[in-house]
């Protein structure tokens, strides 16, 4: 059995055929699909989702894409949407400071320390609800690490997700207590940096997911990514670290429900 600890099955792209990608999930042997939010909309569709299956749950959050348009009100409904037993984590949140307009790594100066000033609220969120974080981090590394420093003093489970840093970024990471997971870009012809820092990652600290509908796996390049690929993460962790795939999956899955608490 496998965990795709990340995906987006609320997404427009999932609209036309939706049931369909989540028979072939159980199909496949995904056991587990943890739906994560983007803003508040998806958190309601990642719910109705839980809602409707048994092996679905959801992670409530607010990306950083959308800091400038989150205020109080947003934070207290998202606080409202933790309530619900099937929300097993908080996220997707974090720091992102890749300019998507002009395509450059710097965004302006307001919009990173609103950024900061939500993350710090949703760590605060965490704390009280008593779930675990899910981070996403671009660009943005010793600023993520610095709020962490400062804001996880009374432990916080959390995991930075489709993990794509330094070596020394993760060394930081794993020492600070977070997880890591990883996603089908480390199949990708190019990605030998990543796939040395899957090897370098101990099986028990890291989490397979897909980030579907983005980054398909090698193999299935050109068409929509979907939870049922995590068996070629899988594939490639195993690959990497010269395991058995049954290995990678029994331990990857173990860590996912032991955080999670599913």
């Amino acid at each position: 059995m496998l965990i795709d600890t990340h995906c987006h099955l609320d997404f427009e792209q999932f609209d036309a055929d939706r049931q369909d990608v989540i028979n072939r999930a159980k199909e496949k042997g995904i056991g587990y699909i943890i739906n994560v939010a983007a803003d508040l909309s998806g958190a309601v569709a990642s719910l109705k989702l839980a809602a409707e299956y048994d092996f679905i749950f959801a992670a409530a959050g607010i990306h950083p894409h959308y800091a400038l348009k989150t205020g109080e009100d947003e934070l207290k409904r998202l606080r409202v949407l933790t309530d619900n037993e099937k929300v097993v984590a908080l996220g997707e949140v974090g720091l992102d400071y890749y300019n998507h307009e002009s395509r450059e790594y710097s965004i302006e100066r307001k919009i990173k320390l609103k950024q900061q000033e939500l993350l710090c609220a949703f760590i605060e969120i965490a704390k009280v609800k008593e779930l675990p974080i899910i981070f996403h981090c671009r660009e943005a590394h010793e600023d993520l690490l610095a709020i962490l420093k400062d804001n996880l003093k009374n432990r916080v489970k959390a995991v930075v997700h489709c993990f794509s840093g330094t070596k020394e970024f993760l060394k930081d990471c794993l020492d600070s207590g977070l997880k890591v997971s990883f996603t089908a870009n480390i199949t990708y012809k190019k990605a030998d940096g990543l796939r040395a820092l899957v090897y370098y990652v101990p099986l028990e600290e890291m989490f397979l997911e897909t980030d579907a509908p983005f980054l398909t796996p090698q193999a299935k390049r050109g068409k929509r990514n979907e939870p049922s690929y995590t068996r070629y993460v899988a594939q490639e962790v195993a690959r990497i670290k010269n395991v058995d795939e049954e290995k990678v999956a029994d331990i990857t899955t173990s860590n996912a429900r032991l955080f999670f608490n599913i």
